[in-house]
């Protein structure tokens, strides 16, 4: 049986062309959406958080989405530097910045000839809630499309703080700004597994770890109200799949979402973490592993003043690759027009 195109007149339409960067999913809206009203990226960020929620669920939840998928939204720039804006969702909200959603989305630009392929060292800028984003695209000697990114400044916020879990006793963690804030947490010294089949335990232990740092310890950025919060909690391992690997990553963000890649952001803040604790050097290359097996290669560009703190400029690379096309439909009389989530 073949079916008959025709309007579908009473159903709204959104268009996406879906990615995955080192296995983390990137839904990028492409049409569908009103206008996005805001003079400034983090205006258009609170535009669409008190209008357009309702879409943000539509895309990001069940049945059209998952509790673990992540979206993005381009928009046009804001400032005189940039080729285009870009605001991120997933299943709690609007994050700040998104390193896998800016590799992915120069990739899917540059593959869909929305944007021509730069010179070498062109800077391909983007304004995102957390800051300037300087990304760059090539051809490696595969004639492969590699794509990195030049991060916000990222810096140590405070170092070997504590809190009691009952299962655990105390827990001692970092926290570190890499676009994001995250509590960083050794997993090997809870014994905590970084492995798929412990992802549960992972989910629960995370949630658990962000829950009791908010309560015990403010975060205030440096100048913007809007990125004082706590993402998520990432925990880190020296068990790697890879001898080349420096260490596995897995983040637990938002409402227990479980980072299938090393997280962009949370490698800009490692390194951060990494120069402060271990004193790593600029220009050296640093291999992080996912849940999953995805990896990132981030290393220092440089050292820089950032309102007093000491901040470093990470560079981030990996790959992304399209999976697919789609138009999502909402019918005027569905029974779940904001859908759902079951994990």
């Amino acid at each position: 049986m073949q079916f008959n195109n025709h309007n579908f007149s009473n159903y709204q339409s959104i268009n996406t062309i879906d990615a995955h960067t080192e296995g983390e999913p990137l839904r990028i809206i492409t049409d569908g959406y009103p206008e996005i009203k805001g003079n400034t990226i983090l205006e258009k960020r609170q535009y669409l958080h008190d209008n357009l929620d309702n879409l943000r669920q539509l895309l990001m939840f069940e049945p059209r989405g998952h509790a673990d998928m992540y979206g993005a939204l381009i928009t046009e720039p804001c400032s005189t530097d940039a080729k285009f804006g870009i605001l991120f969702m997933h299943n709690e909200g609007y994050s700040s910045m998104c390193g896998h959603g800016i590799i992915a989305a120069v990739s899917v630009a540059i593959e869909s000839q929305t944007l021509a392929m730069p010179k070498q060292g062109e800077v391909i800028g983007i304004d995102s809630p957390a800051g300037f984003i300087k990304a760059y695209a090539k051809h490696d000697q595969q004639n492969k499309l590699a794509v990195s990114f030049d991060n916000v400044p990222s810096f140590v916020e405070v170092l070997a703080q504590s809190i009691e879990l009952p299962e655990f006793g105390a827990i001692q963690y970092d926290i570190a700004f890499g676009g994001a804030y995250y509590a960083y947490v050794d997993a090997d010294a809870l014994n905590i597994d970084c492995t798929p089949e412990n992802q549960q335990q992972l989910i629960d232990v995370g949630r658990a770890i962000k829950q009791a740092v908010m309560a015990s310890y403010s975060i205030k950025h440096p100048i913007e109200e809007d990125l004082s919060f706590l993402y998520g909690t990432i925990f880190y391992s020296n068990k790697t799949d890879a001898t080349s690997s420096h260490s596995r990553h897995v983040c637990v963000f938002a409402d227990g979402e479980v980072d299938r890649s090393p997280t962009g952001t949370g490698v800009s803040a490692r390194v951060a973490l990494l120069r402060e604790k271990e004193n790593l050097p600029t220009e050296q290359d640093v291999v992080i592993e996912s849940i999953v097996g995805g990896k990132m290669t981030v290393s220092i560009k440089n050292v820089c003043d950032y309102h007093g703190k000491t901040a470093v400029i990470p560079r981030v690379s990996g790959r992304a690759f399209i999976t697919g096309c789609h138009k999502f439909m909402l019918s005027t009389d569905d029974i779940f027009p904001q859908g759902f989530i079951l994990r």
